[in-house]
C-alpha cells in the first residue's frame, strides 16, 4: 500500500533534496499505480525506499544493487549490476530504476539488460536528470534531454510511452541553491543555511507549481525526466 509519508520521513524540511524527493515521489506514485503490477525489480535500489510508493497490485518488490554501492545495502535482495542482472529472461512484470542511468558508462547496454529480464508487454519506469550538479564522482557521466531519452530507449528495444518533465524552473533553481548553501563553509553559522533551506523548500515548491500552471515553457528547465517505456509484446 502506498505510504508517501514513510518514504519522505527521513527527508526533513531542512534537507536540500526535499523538493526534488517530494516531487519525484509524486510522479513515481502516479506512474507506479498506472503501470506496475506483479513482480517488480528495483535496479540500484539502495535502501529500497520506493517500496513505500507501490500499491497492492505489486505482489513482490525485489531490490538489486552492486557490491561497491555507496549506499546502505541492508535491504538488497539481489547483488548484481545494471549490466548483469542475476535473473532469467522475462522474470519481472515491471522495472523501476531511479537516478542510475547517468552513472553508467554504457546506458544502452544497461537498458538492454533490463529489457531482457522484463516480460513482453511489461513496463519500465526510469528517472533521469537534465539539470543537476556533479555527484557520486567520478561515476557521473551523462545528462539527458527528452529527445536523447526517446532515441536511447528506442535504440535499446523499448517503446517509449511517456517522457514527463518533473519540474519547472523554480524547483530546479531552488534545489541547486539549497545544495550551494549547504556546501558553504559557515562553521557555527550553518544553522542559518539550514533555516534558509527550510524556507526555500516551502517557497520554491509553491512557486514551481504556480509557474508551471501558467507558463508551460518553464518545464524546459526541469531537473529530471520520468520515463515510462514498454517492452514490445511480440
Amino acid at each position: 500500500m502506498t505510504d508517501l509519508r514513510a518514504y519522505l520521513r527521513p527527508i526533513g524540511l531542512a534537507d536540500p533534496s526535499r523538493m526534488v524527493m517530494r516531487r519525484g515521489a509524486e510522479l513515481l506514485v502516479r506512474a507506479m499505480r498506472q503501470y506496475l503490477r506483479g513482480r517488480v525489480l528495483d535496479i540500484g535500489c539502495g535502501l529500497k525506499a520506493k517500496r513505500f510508493l507501490v500499491d497492492d497490485k505489486v505482489t513482490s518488490y525485489v531490490g538489486l544493487d552492486h557490491e561497491a554501492s555507496l549506499h546502505d545495502r541492508s535491504q538488497v535482495d539481489l547483488v548484481g549490476t545494471a549490466y548483469a542482472i542475476p535473473q532469467p529472461d522475462a522474470s519481472f512484470d515491471g522495472i523501476v530504476c531511479t537516478a542510475v542511468l547517468e552513472h553508467l558508462e554504457e546506458p544502452k547496454a544497461a537498458l538492454r539488460e533490463s529489457l531482457r529480464v522484463l516480460k513482453p508487454g511489461g513496463h519500465a519506469i526510469y528517472t533521469v536528470p537534465l539539470y543537476w550538479h556533479l555527484h557520486e564522482e567520478p561515476r557521473d557521466f551523462y545528462r539527458y534531454t527528452r529527445h536523447g531519452l526517446r532515441y536511447l530507449f528506442t535504440q535499446a528495444g523499448y517503446e517509449p510511452v511517456e517522457i514527463v518533465p518533473a519540474s519547472g524552473f523554480w524547483i530546479t533553481f531552488g534545489s541547486e541553491w539549497n545544495y550551494y548553501l549547504c556546501g558553504l563553509p559557515l562553521g557555527p553559522l550553518r544553522f542559518v543555511a539550514r533555516a534558509l533551506v527550510a524556507l526555500n523548500n516551502l517557497a520554491f515548491y509553491g512557486l514551481d507549481r504556480l509557474d508551471r500552471r501558467f507558463n508551460p515553457r518553464s518545464e524546459i528547465f526541469t531537473w529530471m525526466y520520468l520515463v515510462v517505456a514498454r517492452r514490445p509484446a511480440s
